[in-house]
Order: structure tokens, then sequence, then C-alpha cells
């Protein structure tokens, strides 16, 4: 994660944990919600657990997959402590989205985690922070999105330069190096996520066996990604071709 986009979220979380009496003056539940979203192996969890650490709050990780009606959801938010961050990740996969209230038998609803946001949540605590993941937020119910459920959206993306030197600064100590501005190209032009950036780099003791090798394995990503986006050229031609027939036969049977 870029450094200024880590120090805007200590901000908020810090704003957040000092406005107790604020929160109580506009009669709002001192609670904040957060929606990390992008593809797997960009950090979601790791900046879970660096939110958790930043404010010493303890973390309950809600698996609502093991759930069999809203009721349990219930008894376990009560069950919950009050300084807590409540997590819910890939909640594009554990309950059914397009569904709000006739839900698979025997699963909590959608319906029932709006409700949970709104209602119990908000009524049987002080100073929550609940947080939601995902790898595809357009799947998401844009009744889930709102101010007042999900209140910050934080796109967590594939590693760019200036994440690659804060990686190589924790895994390798090393704050600069002759093969860095051949790395930074590379990583701007292909997506690798952070987590595949740090394997590399904990392969070896040696700084520039490592990095020559991450430049290695940036190259092949850059060439799988040419194959993809070749291969999805030529399935669009495909389609526009077959639609254009398809057409001229509607045309001719006219």
């Amino acid at each position: 994660m870029d450094a200024g986009h880590k120090t805007a979220i200590l901000k908020d979380l810090a704003r957040f944990v000092r406005r107790k009496d604020y929160y109580r003056k506009v009669g709002k539940a001192w609670k904040r919600g957060y929606l990390l979203y992008g593809p797997p192996g960009t950090g979601k969890s790791s900046l879970i657990a660096a939110m958790a650490n930043y404010l010493n709050f303890d973390v309950y990780d809600l698996e609502l997959t093991q759930l069999r009606e809203n009721s349990e959801l219930r008894k376990l938010i009560i069950a919950t402590a009050n300084r807590s961050i409540l997590v819910v990740e890939d909640i594009d996969c554990t309950i059914d989205l397009q569904n709000r209230s006739a839900a698979k038998k025997r699963q909590v609803t959608l319906s029932g985690l709006l409700n949970f946001i709104d209602g119990l949540w908000s009524s049987c605590g002080d100073e929550r922070i609940i947080v939601f993941t995902t790898n595809h937020k357009e799947k998401l119910d844009p009744a889930l999105m709102r101010p007042g459920r999900m209140d910050v959206h934080i796109n967590l993306s594939y590693c760019t330069p200036c994440g690659f030197r804060i990686l190589a600064s924790n895994y390798l100590g090393v704050k600069d190096h002759g093969l860095f501005p051949e790395i930074e190209e590379l990583v701007s032009r292909c997506q690798v996520t952070p987590a595949e950036v740090a394997e590399q780099l904990m392969r070896n003791d040696d700084d520039e066996d490592v990095l020559t090798r991450l430049i290695e394995f940036l190259k092949s990503k850059k060439d799988e990604l040419k194959v993809e986006s070749l291969e999805t050229s030529k399935s669009q031609e495909t389609q526009e071709i077959k639609k254009g027939g398809l057409s001229s036969s509607s045309d001719n049977k006219g």
C-alpha cells in the first residue's frame, strides 16, 4: 500500500476513536464501516490486522456460511465486545446477494445482514468497526455499500512502484538499488500483486540475486498479460464476426 493511502486510513481511524462525544451529540451509533476490495493477494487481510494492531482492538471473524439463520447471527453479535473489529471476508461469496428475503433455506439473508448493521449492531455496543472484503465490488448490492453501512471504500489493487519500494525496504532492508528503475518500470506495466512480489523477495538472502530473479518473474508476468490481452481481442473479434453474420442472415430473410 502506498504511504499516502496508509496515512489517510490511519487518520480516519484515529479520528473515529476520538469522536465519542460527537457521535453521542448527533445521535449516531459509535461505529464505522470499511469496505476493502480488490484482486486476491493485494493485502486486504493484512490491512485488517494492521488496523487492529493500531487501535488495539479485538477482531471477530464472522463466517456467515456457517450460520443457519439470522437468529444465530444475532446471538454472535450480542456476544462480541466493545472496541472490536467485526470482519466478514469475501462478502460476495458468503450470502445470496441477489435475494434479500427468500434466500436459501437455513442461511443468513441479505435482509438479515442489513438489519444487523442498521439495528442490533448499532445498539448493542460502542466503538466498533465492521469490515467487509470482496474481490468483486461490482457484485455487491448498492444497499450494502451506502454511507452509514460501509462508510469508507478502500481499493487495494496491484503493486505499484511505490508499493514495491516499501516491500523491498521491509523484506530486504534495501531502500535503493541499481535494479530498482527496471523493476519499477515492469511493476507499472504488469498486473502483479504485493503478495506475489513479497514471495519473490523472500526466496534468497542475496539482494542482487533476489532482485534479478524478481525482474525475470515480472517479465514473465508481462508476457502472460500480453497473451491474455491478445486472446481477449481475438475472442471479441470472433464474437463481432458472428454477430455480423447473424445480422446479414436476418436481413436476407427479410
